[in-house]
């Protein structure tokens, strides 16, 4: 259960309604999805969100694709399920392929495992890795 209202868009204040706008431009749809619906109650926040998220999230060294699945790994690895089934359904749109997705979940399954271990042991960084 939520801890906000989602906001419907005859609720939503001048700047709400703007990066609603935006939102729905960069997407080529009319949804609008939960996230930035609960966001809306704090239309500065859904600004700077907003635009932030267009930076991070836009072409780059690093393709639209690989940074949803980025997205994944790092939103299981913060057991955040709306942003898991978010940027799944991103990447997928992205062209992750069902291979691709299986692989990805074998390696973040791999990392949460190798990484609990070291962290149990408090295994310390070799001097070849530290940059």
């Amino acid at each position: 259960m939520a801890t906000v209202r989602l906001m419907a868009d005859d609720e939503l204040t001048a700047e709400a309604v703007e990066v609603f706008e935006e939102i729905r431009a960069a997407r080529g749809t009319d949804y609008v999805n939960n996230f930035w619906r609960a966001l809306a109650h704090d239309p500065a926040q859904l600004r700077a969100t907003w635009d932030r998220l267009k930076t991070v999230m836009a072409p780059g060294a690093l393709d639209p694709m690989v940074k949803e699945m980025v997205y994944l790994a790092v939103s299981t690895a913060n057991s955040c399920s709306y942003c898991i089934h978010s940027h799944t359904a991103a990447a997928k749109a992205k062209g992750m392929t069902e291979e691709m997705h299986a692989e990805l979940l074998a390696v973040i399954g791999m990392a949460m495992q190798t990484n609990g271990l070291v962290t149990a042991m408090q295994v310390e960084v070799d001097d070849a890795f530290k940059v």
